[in-house]
């Protein structure tokens, strides 16, 4: 009698293995994500503040001089980032869910 010896079939080339995604990971990156989202919204609002601020006319006691003027961006800034924290304008959940279709996720 003769038995076929069973010769082991080559090995598939493997390349570098991805680790797995567990869901601390998948967290990570939806808070990432979410923070991005508001990073975007605070920026957005406060470029709006600022068209805003150039368009009003400070005069009378009011009028904070030079000193107003060199600072009014920083201001803006502040501000847009002021109320995003606060609840925004909306914008940011909506660019959460395109960011998460752009990684290949569903809203």
């Amino acid at each position: 009698m003769i038995r076929e010896i069973a010769t082991p079939s080559p090995a598939l080339p493997t390349g570098p293995r991805l680790p797995s995604v567990n869901a601390a990971t998948a967290n990570k990156g939806t808070a990432a994500a979410t923070k991005t989202a508001r990073e975007f919204e605070a920026v957005f609002v406060g470029q709006m503040t600022q068209m805003m601020m150039e368009t009003a006319t400070p005069d009378g006691e009011f009028s904070g001089g030079h000193g107003e003027e060199m600072f009014r961006g920083v201001l803006a800034e502040k501000l847009g980032t002021a109320i995003s924290q606060r609840g925004g304008i909306g914008l940011a959940p909506m660019v959460l869910n395109q960011i998460i279709k752009l990684q290949g996720g569903q809203a």
